[in-house]
């Protein structure tokens, strides 16, 4: 996916890049480009500009990091195993599914030919077990509790 690549260049990281790797990146940067370093305003904007760039990038590439998708796993096998889908989209080569206990995640490099045999499967729930969720690289977007 080329949000996934464009945020491992602007952090010079890798799939296997550490939380530590990560946050010194981050660190390291908002200290030469923190907008509060800047008096001429042209420079003090683009500083702002690059500084929300680097705080989206760094919130992405941390959710999917391997130390924190391996923290996530007893919760998101729980989710699979435990809770059906209440719905999915499907937004090129990225499908959200959120789930009835209010539970969302991310899955990435889904294609649309997947996205597809979901839609017009059975039971959506075990064609992602079978197909999607050992697949694809996902992340945790939100976990709403449900009334």
């Amino acid at each position: 996916m080329k949000k996934i690549n464009d945020y491992r260049k602007l952090f010079e990281a890798t799939p296997t890049s550490t939380l530590a790797d990560l946050k010194t990146t981050y660190r390291n940067f908002m200290k030469a480009y923190h907008p509060d370093k800047f008096q001429d305003e042209a420079e003090k904007a683009n500083a702002e500009e690059k500084s929300r760039e680097m705080i989206e990038a760094y919130h992405f590439l941390v959710s999917i990091a391997p130390e924190t998708i391996e923290g996530l796993m007893p919760e998101f096998k729980e989710t699979i195993m435990a809770s059906n889908i209440s719905d999915y989209q499907w937004k090129g080569l990225v499908l959200e599914i959120t789930f009835l206990n209010g539970s969302s995640y991310e899955f990435f490099n889904v294609p649309k030919n997947t996205y597809i045999k979901l839609v017009n499967s059975d039971s959506p729930a075990r064609f992602a077990k079978r197909h999607i969720y050992n697949e694809f690289s996902f992340r945790k977007l939100s976990n709403v509790e449900m009334a």
